[in-house]
């Protein structure tokens, strides 16, 4: 009986069972949710940081490349107002157009001229200048070239960057100055300046002194002046009859040639002729 009613109270009891595991503590899911939307705003802090870093690193090239802007135009200002201040007291290049200087000077020969040797105390004879046409010497000129093109180029005359064209100005050897006589041609087909024969070794090989026959006496402050290539060159000589006289005003000059530059094939300084009037009184 009593085996029975145990029998019978064993199979009432539930089966025994291992508890469950228990959801984990709500303290420390909280704790994780917290840790985690730390770690967001971490994270987003790093990400404003890293924007904050990049704004700055961009205004910073920004900033580097207005001063790298305004330091290029400082230089091209300062260089531009040299440029224009030694051209305007020192030296300025010039163009050869033609012939009448050879073999001295070639066409196409671009010359630099001394700028402050323009008055009378600094012009002496032999020296090649550069001076304004006096009075009709170049016929007229019109330059077909596009309007962009002209000014452009007369920009850069201006500022000293491009040798100065030959519409206005030409190129010749002084052979009188102020107060010299200056005579074509002796017995041996040579001048006289002031009564001195001179041997021209200047002039292009073949070419003689002068095929016209003249006897000037130059004015103070003005010069007689002609080209190297004699039979290709219009100079003083075909001017005696004019307003001037032939004789070109030292107010024209622009200056003393000194040396070519270009073509590079030609560099070098132009060769001294003091010497041919060395005897010269």
């Amino acid at each position: 009986m009593d085996d029975q009613r145990q029998s019978e109270v064993a199979e009432e009891m539930p089966p025994s069972y291992l508890p469950e595991k228990l959801d984990e503590d709500p303290k420390s899911a909280s704790d994780d949710a917290a840790e985690s939307e730390d770690a967001g705003d971490a994270d987003d802090d790093r990400k404003l940081d890293a924007d904050d870093d990049r704004e700055l690193e961009e205004g910073e090239k920004r900033r580097s490349g207005i001063r790298a802007l305004l330091e290029t135009l400082s230089i091209v200002a300062v260089a531009l107002l040299v440029s224009v201040i030694v051209k305007t007291f020192f030296m300025q290049a010039f163009y050869v157009p033609s012939g009448s200087m050879e073999n001295t000077l070639r066409p196409n020969d671009r010359i630099a001229v001394n700028r402050m040797a323009d008055t009378a105390d600094e012009i002496h004879r032999g020296d090649i200048v550069v001076f304004v046409d006096p009075g009709n010497w170049l016929p007229p000129s019109v330059d077909k070239s596009p309007a962009w093109r002209r000014a452009l180029s007369k920009s850069l005359q201006t500022v000293g960057l491009l040798p100065e064209d030959a519409g206005k100005h030409l190129v010749k050897r002084v052979i009188g100055v102020g107060g010299d006589r200056v005579a074509c041609c002796t017995a041996a087909g040579k001048l006289r300046v002031n009564g001195k024969e001179i041997t021209e070794t200047y002039l292009k090989p073949g070419v003689n002194p002068s095929e016209i026959s003249f006897d000037v006496t130059v004015p103070k402050g003005k010069l007689w002046v002609m080209g190297d290539n004699r039979s290709n060159s219009r100079d003083s000589r075909y001017h005696i009859g004019e307003r001037n006289g032939g004789f070109v005003p030292v107010d024209n000059v622009a200056g003393r040639a000194w040396a070519i530059f270009y073509p590079f094939s030609r560099f070098g300084s132009i060769d001294d002729a003091s010497k041919v009037f060395a005897g010269v009184p």
